[in-house]
């Protein structure tokens, strides 16, 4: 794995962004210094210069990767795996469960978010981890339930890759339990909402090169959720259209300036 970078780009946070593309993590995982700002040439002479950032991974993060990540991954995965009880939830021949079609009362959604606490605390029993498990309704009803606490990153993983895994364990498992399906959102100390703050930056920068350079920018690898939000942010953006490239794991968000 990559530890350390140095690239370019027209400014210090496109040329950070790159650089986090390159080594396959959030910003939250590195530091980075300026070796050179960009802008125009002092009294407007020359061309313009072009930002330099040298950028490497935290040290608290190359620990906590190296000593808990793959085995926390491996088993949140695993638990995705059989979480109704040895079947697998990915498995096409498996019918879900119907969607709760009437509106459901007070002691019925207190249920559904036992059930979904219940299945987050049993993972992070599992690992030893405490921490506090906070509930908010969401603007379109869904459950959300927040864990929070000390040292959780390794709950959220690379690019959310094992936050996404634990929602699936505790979507299958609170579903089979009640016998319908109520949205439940899984975060870890808010990574969500900051993650989606982040996409809806890069989405603007994204919108500013292609137009600048009268061209497609494409965006590095995200996962269909994150993939989501960047065409959402844009799709009223009359001066810009979007798409989705390439093969999962690596398809990415393309933004192209439209054609006057």
């Amino acid at each position: 794995m990559k530890r350390e970078t140095i690239t370019e780009g027209p400014t210090v946070e496109e040329a950070v962004d790159l650089a986090l593309t390159e080594l396959g993590v959030q910003q939250d995982a590195v530091e980075f210094e300026v070796l050179e700002e960009g802008g125009k040439r002092l009294f407007g002479l020359g061309s313009e210069r072009t930002a330099r950032v040298r950028v490497w991974l935290r040290s608290e993060f190359l620990s906590e990767l190296e000593s808990r990540q793959s085995e926390v991954e491996d088993h949140v995965e695993s638990e995705a795996g059989v979480a109704t009880s040895g079947e697998d939830v990915s498995a096409p021949t498996r019918s879900p469960a119907p969607e709760a079609t009437e509106e459901l009362t007070e002691e019925e959604l207190d249920r559904v978010a036992d059930e979904a606490v219940s299945t987050i605390q049993s993972v992070l029993d599992g690992f030893g981890i405490e921490a506090a498990i906070e509930e908010y309704e969401g603007d379109e009803g869904e459950i959300i339930l927040d864990i929070v606490g000390e040292d959780l990153g390794l709950l959220i993983g690379r690019h959310g890759r094992t936050l996404d895994a634990l929602q699936v364990v505790v979507s299958a498992i609170t579903s089979r339990r009640m016998g319908f399906r109520h949205p439940v959102l899984v975060d870890v100390e808010g990574y969500r909402n900051r993650r989606r703050a982040k996409l809806e930056e890069i989405a603007q920068r994204a919108v500013e090169r292609a137009i600048r350079q009268g061209g497609p920018v494409k965006l590095r690898p995200m996962s269909s959720l994150e993939r989501r939000v960047v065409h959402l942010v844009l799709r009223d953006d009359a001066r810009v259209t979007t798409a989705s490239d390439g093969e999962e794991p690596f398809r990415a968000v393309v933004v192209t300036p439209r054609r006057r």
